[in-house]
């Protein structure tokens, strides 16, 4: 296999292409299409290293910076299935100065197909995830020789000042993870490691949360999560082991202090 990375600049109505390597794509495919007219200083930069591998972009807003990264076979990065193109909307990020990090990897000779899906519309979010590793909130990511692909994010942000880190990693079972935040500076850090199907379906409608969900152990393990309320709330979910463990919340904060919880289950 054979990397190619092209980098691509947009402003206004045209986009600048810098191919840095190419050869022997092996059937990648990259298709963008770029909405509205304000798309100055946005730079998208991709980066396939296998076969099978798909980018499929509609670009509006201005200022964003897209670092995709697809190592393996069969992966995907874009517009999510349940809307489609925001092309007609203004793009599927159509806001200002987002940072998106995305990589994903399968070193298997059988690749499930990692997929990664974003609608964003809103401004200076930074979102960096990885599927095949394992993350910390530090940025700092480690992987094995047994990661085959197959997980599932659909991530949707319509607020502003999110950050945003998470990972999935496991050597023969998938991860789901849907997201959506509709709120403005929320601190969210999620994690799926280890063997056996898990799942997160976290819901925000407030602002100011700090969310840590980190799902571990060779087991079946879900949680789904709803936030709301007038003021924030912080939240660290810890389940592990090898027994299936399932968690549900529906947190409306009402408390001008803040809110709390923290669960551990193993």
């Amino acid at each position: 296999m054979e990397e190619v990375l092209i980098v691509l600049t947009l402003f206004k109505n045209s986009i600048i292409i810098s191919l840095l390597l190419c050869t022997n794509v092996y059937a990648n495919q990259i298709y963008i299409s770029q909405a509205g007219t304000d798309n100055d200083n946005t730079t998208v930069q991709v980066s396939q290293d296998g076969e099978d591998n798909e980018v499929r972009l509609s670009i509006g807003g201005s200022g964003n910076e897209l670092n995709i990264f697809q190592y393996g076979k069969d992966a995907y990065v874009g517009f999510t299935s349940t809307w489609g193109s925001g092309f007609g909307w203004g793009g599927d990020l159509d806001g200002e100065d987002n940072i998106l990090d995305i990589m994903q990897l399968c070193n298997q000779s059988t690749c499930h197909g990692d997929r990664f899906e974003f609608h964003i519309q809103g401004s200076d979010n930074d979102v960096a995830f990885a599927q095949g590793y394992n993350a910390t909130t530090t940025g700092v990511l480690t992987s094995d020789d047994l990661e085959s692909g197959g997980h599932f994010v659909r991530l949707d942000i319509h607020g502003n000042d999110n950050k945003v880190i998470g990972s999935q990693r496991a050597s023969g079972d998938r991860h789901s993870n849907i997201t959506y935040i509709y709120g403005n500076d929320n601190d969210v850090y999620t994690k799926q490691e280890y063997n056996s199907n898990k799942s997160i379906n976290l819901t925000i409608n407030n602002n100011d949360n700090d969310v840590d969900i980190i799902q571990s152990g060779n087991a079946s393990h879900s949680a789904t999560i709803g936030i709301s309320g007038s003021y924030g709330t912080d939240l660290d979910l810890l389940q592990y082991s090898s027994t299936a463990q399932t968690y549900s919340l529906t947190q409306n904060c009402q408390t001008a202090a803040g809110c709390s919880v923290s669960v551990t289950q193993e």
